[in-house]
């Protein structure tokens, strides 16, 4: 008799994988798939613990990953200083705020139950926690999402940054402006070049297991220069991390990805998205990535420049002592 029989005359629920195929086959290829499995049945929750709960309430900005309505993905920045998130049961956050202006993410928050990724992390104590969930009800100042997956990540990789707000939330700044573009030019160049941190969105379709499906937002880290530009196309080394591979697993389903990089010193974003392709064996354009056992290349479809988009800046503190662990690129 095989086990699914046998759990069904025991009366035994079917306790599910909390990965879905992307992640799994990445988790095997690694050689990690039991030990991953094992891990995330524990710290996979569909609620938020009350630490989490917590944790948010006391962030002054969260990341957010969306997916317009033509497929594309975007990852974002809501802010509302401390006390604009807060989860009044551990099913449910509610964050009051708004999209930036010229943020697709306005567009998508039109639509019920649409999918959303969230990144609560705190740059002053290099901690983080994610969030996957759907849209329960938007307006213009507030966001409902109800909680499909929490799960908290680990701080390598983080800078540590202090925050200081220069202007009320909601006020737009005074040198605000919006820019389109299909490539990158210098400008966008060299913010991408002197970056050390970025966020990425990625996203599967909802069509089997929404609760495990839907989008997802992730940090990336590194020596400032870690990312290589050759016109459109940024190649991006993935380092050490805990081996669930959310990010690069939707890749493999849906290989599509929104990027945000943030200029610290003038609130300036950098939106990105585009198409993507992973490199999961070393070749040539990885051997300056020291550290890193794969790789993927993303292509720009189209972007969006908000200048002075934010109303705070962030001071860098100390660079994460992971970023050691990896090669410190040429200067170009």
């Amino acid at each position: 008799m095989n086990n699914h029989n046998a759990n069904q005359e025991n009366n035994e629920p079917t306790v599910l994988s909390p990965f879905h195929r992307g992640e799994q086959e990445l988790q095997s290829r690694a050689g990690k798939r039991e030990k991953i499995e094992s891990m995330g049945r524990k710290i996979i929750r569909s609620f938020l613990p009350d630490q989490h709960r917590e944790f948010y309430a006391q962030l002054p900005f969260i990341i957010v990953g969306s997916v317009d309505n033509d497929g594309w993905p975007w990852a974002s920045i809501l802010v509302g200083g401390a006390g604009f998130i807060r989860s009044p049961t551990p099913a449910r956050l509610i964050i009051k705020s708004s999209a930036i202006i010229g943020d697709p993410l306005a567009n998508t928050l039109k639509n019920s139950n649409a999918s959303l990724g969230l990144l609560g992390i705190a740059l002053n104590t290099r901690r983080r926690n994610r969030v996957n969930g759907r849209i329960a009800a938007a307006n213009a100042n507030e966001i409902t999402v109800n909680v499909d997956q929490s799960f908290g990540n680990c701080p390598q990789y983080i800078q540590r940054r202090s925050i200081d707000f220069i202007r009320e939330v909601g006020e737009t700044g005074r040198n605000y402006n919006k820019q389109t573009f299909t490539t990158l030019n210098e400008e966008a160049c060299s913010l991408i070049k002197a970056a050390d941190t970025f966020f990425v969105a990625s996203s599967v379709p909802t069509k089997h297991r929404p609760e495990i499906e839907g989008v997802d937002v992730s940090h990336r880290g590194g020596h400032p220069g870690f990312i290589k530009i050759e016109g459109k196309t940024l190649t991006i080394p993935d380092y050490p991390g805990n081996n669930a591979f959310n990010t690069l697993g939707n890749f493999i389903i849906n290989p599509k990805g929104g990027l945000i990089f943030i200029d610290f010193s003038t609130g300036e974003l950098l939106m990105l998205t585009g198409t993507v392709e992973l490199l999961c064996n070393i070749d040539e354009s990885m051997q300056v990535f020291k550290g890193a056992k794969r790789a993927w290349k993303f292509t720009l479809h189209h972007g969006i420049k908000l200048k002075d988009a934010l109303p705070f800046r962030a001071t860098l503190d100390e660079f994460s002592t992971n970023r050691l662990l990896t090669n410190k690129p040429p200067i170009s």
